[in-house]
């Protein structure tokens, strides 16, 4: 196992040895994967957008068979019903967060995906009487397209070993197309900075708890991200079910590790791409997300201990100290402001981003009890 002083001591062997091997054994694993992988066949996802619509509008058909419903909405929190076969449900509140890559304006909005299988109707409201809006989703249905298969290997833990339950981007079914634009160019190539954070997130649905397909979820997140706000990618690097499963997030380079590209920085440390999870403080920011809302609960114990496992894997290839505190800089921007080296999405609000409930009432004051969890796999 890794020494927890040395990690936090900075040496520069340690974590050049560190770094060089999670480097090799992505190559290899890559290579290994592409010499015996056959191409798989995934859905393509289907989108009908409804548009604006005043609060408490009832939509009565929705335009294909649903599985997911993306919600957009301008005030502080929104609401949706959903109607199936036995009648209307309950009032979902929902808690999405306002994002965006770094350089470019935020929409002022804020987006919620809703798991929505087996709806035949919904009514959606914003608490303010302002209009939201929404796209009606299919993740599963949709035609089949041909994709290269799935790496098998992932982010390796401070023990040496790899995560368990574990989904690529070709795992759970992401449609590459997605990142590219008509003329074939890349919407949103990436660029590889040196760590300094770890930010933690919820995506903002109660109903994610206890979700029957999460992958079909994340394909959802990956659509409303990439496509309807128009980044690009999906703005996470790594996201979280309530199982403990682990899924790759912003695309990184065709590699089995997830998060970093295939070169080191000039201080030995392996660069992360940047991703579009807090806007305007995402460049050398890790973010990392739980699907659910913690509002008035917590995730389950399998995914916190995931979530324990990625942020100490996280923190040592980074040499972070997970208890510390810091002063971030966007090297981009040239922003900063001091936080946590292990944030909640609401703690950037002290140093200028948009003001969020994320990761959520009820489980934002155990990030404490996280951080020392973290530091406690390298004693």
């Amino acid at each position: 196992m890794i020494s927890r002083r040395a990690v936090l001591r900075g040496s520069a062997s340690t974590a050049a040895a560190i770094a060089t091997g999670i480097v090799a054994a992505g190559a290899g694993a890559a290579s290994a994967n592409a010499a015996s992988a056959t191409p798989r066949t995934v859905p393509t996802t289907l989108a009908a957008n409804r548009g604006r619509l005043a609060s408490r509008t009832v939509v009565t058909a929705p335009k294909l068979p649903l599985t997911h419903l993306s919600v957009a909405y301008t005030g502080e929190s929104a609401a949706v019903r959903l109607r199936t076969a036995a009648g209307w449900g309950q009032w979902r509140e929902l808690g999405g967060c306002v994002g965006g890559r770094d350089g470019s304006p935020t929409t002022g909005y804020r987006s919620s995906v809703v798991v929505a299988a087996g709806a035949i109707g919904y009514e959606v409201q914003a608490k303010d009487g302002s209009t939201v809006s929404t796209v009606e989703l299919n993740t599963v249905d949709g035609p089949l397209r041909t994709v290269a298969a799935p790496v098998r290997n992932a982010l390796p833990l401070a023990s040496g070993e790899m995560l368990p339950f574990y989904l690529s981007r070709g795992t759970w079914d992401a449609d590459e197309s997605l990142r590219f634009a008509a003329d074939g160019s890349e919407v949103w190539p990436g660029q590889f900075i040196p760590v300094q954070t770890l930010t933690v997130h919820h995506s903002g649905v109660t109903e994610h708890n206890g979700d029957p397909d999460p992958a079909a979820t994340v394909r959802a997140v990956y659509y409303d991200q990439s496509v309807l706000q128009g980044w690009g990618d999906i703005g996470y690097h790594l996201l979280i079910d309530e199982q403990g499963r682990v899924y790759e997030g912003r695309y990184s380079g065709s590699d089995a590790i997830p998060v970093y590209g295939s070169a080191l920085g000039a201080d030995r440390r392996p660069l992360m791409v940047n991703a579009a999870h807090v806007g305007g403080f995402n460049a050398g920011n890790v973010g990392v997300c739980l699907l659910g809302r913690f509002s008035a609960g917590q995730p389950t114990a399998a995914a916190h201990r995931s979530l324990v496992l990625v942020l100490a894997a996280l923190s040592a290839l980074g040499r972070l100290n997970p208890t510390a505190r810091t002063t971030y800089v966007n090297p981009l921007s040239g922003v900063s402001g001091e936080v946590n080296v292990i944030s909640g999405h609401r703690d950037w609000a002290s140093i200028g981003a948009d003001p969020t409930e994320c990761p959520g009432d009820a489980f934002y004051p155990y990030l404490g009890r996280v951080r020392r969890e973290v530091a406690a796999l390298y004693r």
